[in-house]
């Protein structure tokens, strides 16, 4: 029974639940239905899609994981970065508008949530440790800035397209003296009055003596009072005759059942943007459930969100969605209006399928440029460039990634961008490790314990050469260790002992323990003693089941001082 509530947390904290937790619930769930029915809109717009697709892809995967996820206030759905990724994938196989793009979009979400199952399965979720948080903070922000930009044509009204900033910039301008007043109009006031909102809102509401919580659940609502003033304004004065875009018929109905197509052909081809969309989706999901779970010292399984995001995007494919992850801004929202457990998303489908169901009539006459201008604001709170700045005085490795990937997400795209995120963070990751801190060590006078020569005042002895190295060992930077060690020797002909300090290395490899018996070899030979000290045990078992400890030139000490008072008295002695 614990192996099945484990991968079925529901089973866990469905035992304990109160009436008081029912409340709570009940109550965020009220005010993420109201916040997700205009952002559900504009983000199936952002993915090309039509718009009852964003409420489709908050229903079935909302349900799914609060029956597997284990954040209590990670809300599921369409998010922004994800829509635009979903776009440009799906983009390359079919024409937006039609039933081959309908179709990829959800082949898209299933094959991701089939990879994120996958991950959830085998406990791959540490893979996503591969990305470094500057080079996904670039990503988001390059990808702020494209949606940004992607948008703008629904709020001058014209007809724009382009997958970078570049060619949507060049289609802005070329397609300028098409921009309908009207519709300009409406995009600009709907994007001043939602910064306000934001903004400006609340501390005008508590100044007017409402409570801080009521002052909030109004501000969470701003994006509903944009859609429900321009919607009766294009309709009651007829502005869809001026050439105002509106949404227009929207199906009244709960999410159909879908089938993903299983060409393979369009298998193979969206494979890699599933991948990419499964990694971004996790990472920004894990980084938000983290986040608030440890506000209230609550615990995060990775590998068990896989399995829960897996299952939300399958059941996304199955029931007229696209690809969707854990969302930031709603998950905040869900956090702030007291959401206790995962039922408060199940209510929030809930209240999202009644929406379906009786409301969609409503948002026909609704502007597409008000559904743009909450997608400004929206992601806009995304495009945060002082990681640039940050990055730059603190680590120039970690700025030249974080430039190269806003660089190119601009440049040549969102897959291009992420993919060159991906393959950055990896390669950061290898050059720091192939060029571990090692610090020649002494000691302190009057203590037992050892420092770099190059920051403290310590005891040396010219014929005794201390290494402490501050990584593991393995088949990265084996070899810089080895030269390293030549450079010393060559320096310093007067040494007779080489001690490695262990104190930091955590694992051997093969290749690094190889190494070690080369170097072990040559000191040998050149008449200098090797010994290693301060090994931990995990590493010394390893080393037992080779030869090397049997053919080391020297000994293996407990302690750095034991080495340094024993390889002293053997130097007094041979003096």
């Amino acid at each position: 029974m614990d192996k099945i509530r484990e991968f079925v947390p529901l089973l866990d904290w469905g035992r304990t639940y109160s009436r008081h937790a029912l409340s709570n619930d009940l109550m965020a769930a009220v005010i993420v239905t109201i916040m997700l029915i205009p952002q559900s809109l504009a983000y199936a717009l952002l993915a090309g899609l039509p718009p009852e697709a964003g409420i489709y892809a908050s229903i079935v995967p909302i349900l799914l994981y609060t029956v597997f996820g284990t954040s209590r206030a990670l809300a599921v759905g369409p998010v922004a970065v994800v829509s635009l990724m979903t776009a440009a994938a799906v983009g390359e196989v079919a024409q937006q508008g039609t039933m081959g793009y309908t179709a990829a979009a959800l082949t898209l979400a299933g094959l991701s949530g089939a990879l994120l199952l996958a991950m959830g399965i085998f406990r791959l979720g540490f893979l996503a440790n591969f990305l470094s948080h500057p080079v996904i903070a670039g990503f988001i922000a390059a990808s702020g800035i494209l949606i940004t930009a992607s948008q703008l044509k629904h709020v001058l009204g014209i007809s724009a397209s382009g997958d970078t900033l570049i060619d949507m910039v060049a289609s802005l301008v070329a397609h300028i003296d098409t921009v309908n007043p009207v519709t300009l109009v409406i995009g600009v006031s709907a994007t001043a009055f939602l910064f306000w909102v934001r903004k400006g809102l609340k501390p005008t509401l508590v100044k007017l003596g409402v409570s801080p919580g009521a002052a909030g659940v109004a501000t969470k609502a701003g994006p509903v009072v944009a859609v429900i003033a321009t919607t009766l304004a294009v309709w009651g004065l007829g502005l869809t005759g001026l050439g105002v875009a509106v949404v227009g018929e929207v199906p009244q109905s709960l999410p159909p059942l879908t089938m993903p197509s299983l060409s393979p052909e369009l298998l193979g081809t969206l494979f890699m943007p599933a991948v990419l969309i499964s990694v971004i989706g996790f990472v920004e999901s894990i980084s938000v459930a983290q986040t608030l779970a440890a506000k209230k010292r609550q615990r995060i399984d990775p590998d068990q969100e896989l399995i829960g995001l897996g299952a939300a995007n399958i059941g996304a494919a199955f029931t007229g969605g696209y690809p969707v992850t854990g969302g930031f801004s709603r998950s905040v929202v869900n956090y702030d209006a007291g959401a206790e457990t995962p039922a408060a998303g199940a209510f929030t489908a809930l209240g999202l399928a009644i929406a379906a169901v009786a409301l969609t009539p409503l948002v026909y006459f609704l502007p597409k440029a008000t559904l743009a201008a909450t997608i400004i604001v929206a992601v806009l709170s995304l495009v945060d460039l002082s990681i640039l700045r940050k990055t730059w005085f603190y680590s120039k490795s970690d700025f030249y990634a974080v430039a190269t990937t806003i660089l190119l997400t601009l440049v040549l795209g969102v897959e291009v961008g992420v993919s060159a995120g991906v393959v950055m963070s990896i390669a950061l990751h290898l050059y720091k490790t192939s060029r571990p801190h090692v610090a020649e060590v002494g000691c302190v006078p009057g203590t037992q314990h050892f420092r770099n020569i190059n920051r403290h005042r310590v005891e040396t002895d010219t014929s005794l050469l201390t290494l402490r190295v501050d990584e593991s060992l393995y088949f990265v930077n084996a070899r810089f260790l080895e030269d390293l060690l030549q450079d010393r020797l060559a320096e310093r002909p007067e040494i007779r002992n080489v001690i490695l300090m262990c104190s930091a290395v955590n694992e051997i490899d093969y290749s690094a323990l190889e190494i070690l018996e080369v170097i072990n070899h040559r000191l040998k030979e050149i008449g200098v003693g090797f010994h290693l000290s301060e090994v931990k045990g995990p590493v010394m078992d390893r080393l037992k089941g080779a030869h090397f400890l049997q053919e080391l030139n020297g000994r293996v000490f407990l302690s750095q001082y034991d080495a340094w008072l024993a390889l002293g008295s053997l130097r007094h002695a041979a003096q």
